[in-house]
């Protein structure tokens, strides 16, 4: 199945416009699929582990949801996946970031708790192995990273499933040199924030909305949803760029890069539905693709998905874009994975 989306945009310099191909893969190896998974790439190949559903019921029946701990595998763009790993723990809701020595899962929760774990996953000899790397300063979900050159960025996050504050603290990794550990920076600006967008452009790391936290009148967390960005330069620290046109909560992340300048933000949840009745009808998230010009500092909507989802890792592989399994609507999950071919120009 191929689906093409193309859509002129007005930009700052001239006329931008991004081609997108949408094309299925083989759908991932469970009848509902996974949120909150880690997937990236090594070895080559296409890797989603661990992540969450709700076999029985939905949250808003009282369902309760399972986590996993299998690694799938998927060699060529239509082979067959294969379970060939295990996490040491069922986790989802970390972050994934592929390097060239692996895929760093980093993070994460499970039904009890967050975690400082830090693995990375690669293919040795005997076959597919998860090896534990420095761990986290502090138990960590929910969070946002990226690799920018040797170095991978973790900010924002909470530590504890019912925590009412998110943190912006930020923190960095040496995937050189892992034994080392992990360093604290300067502190992200702005309010804490989990499921924010992290990009790297240019040797810059970029961070994206997300929603903030805060206690509601029964002391449960209660999301404020924002659109503020920043841009981190080693070195010179963070500087405030332009704000996303409207805020975005749980877009695929890492945003996948377009070019040498640009990178997008593929749907996530903008808030407008939070609050829709009935749950079970939910319409799904939206489908607006944003473009952000890091030489312009202009966000632009430049495409369309076919396939809103929230909670699942942009993946760069083979060419494409991306998108595996992941949230459909609140609660609901799909196996469907959707990639994406670029073509910018000018």
């Amino acid at each position: 199945m191929l689906v093409f989306v193309c859509l002129a945009a007005m930009a700052a310099g001239g006329a931008a416009e991004v081609n997108l191909q949408w094309a299925q893969l083989p759908p991932v190896p469970d009848p509902l699929g996974f949120g909150g998974h880690f997937s990236g790439v090594s070895g080559g190949a296409l890797l989603v582990a661990g992540g969450s559903n709700f076999p029985e019921k939905m949250p808003w029946e009282s369902g309760r949801k399972a986590w996993y701990d299998t690694g799938y595998v998927l060699e060529r763009v239509n082979g067959p996946w294969r379970a060939a790993f295990k996490l040491p723990r069922p986790l989802g809701y970390g972050v994934s970031v592929s390097a060239p020595d692996g895929l760093y899962c980093i993070g994460g929760s499970g039904a009890a708790e967050h975690v400082r774990d830090v693995f990375r996953v690669r293919r040795s000899s005997t076959g597919w192995q998860c090896e534990a790397i420095s761990p986290l300063p502090k138990p960590l979900a929910y969070a946002c990273g990226a690799l920018v050159g040797k170095t991978i960025y973790v900010t924002g996050g909470t530590v504890s499933p019912d925590a009412t504050v998110a943190l912006n603290e930020f923190w960095a990794l040496n995937y050189r040199k892992p034994g080392a550990g992990w360093r604290e920076l300067e502190p992200l600006p702005g309010p804490g924030r989990i499921l924010a967008v992290a990009a790297a452009v240019r040797g810059d790391f970029y961070v994206a909305g997300g929603a903030s936290l805060a206690p509601d009148a029964d002391g449960k967390p209660a999301r404020t949803y924002l659109k503020d960005a920043y841009r981190y330069s080693d070195g010179k620290g963070w500087v405030r760029v332009a704000d996303l046109p409207s805020p975005v909560v749980a877009a695929p992340t890492p945003a996948p890069v377009v070019g040498k300048d640009t990178f997008l933000v593929i749907g996530g949840d903008d808030g407008a539905l939070v609050h829709f009745e009935p749950k079970s009808q939910h319409p799904g998230f939206p489908n607006k693709i944003l473009s952000y010009n890091t030489r312009n500092d202009q966000w632009t909507v430049v495409s369309r998905t076919p396939s809103p989802r929230v909670t699942t890792p942009a993946v760069a592989w083979k060419g494409r874009i991306v998108l595996s399994s992941g949230e459909a609507r609140p609660g609901v999950r799909s196996p469907e994975v959707w990639a994406a071919t670029v073509k910018r120009s000018r």
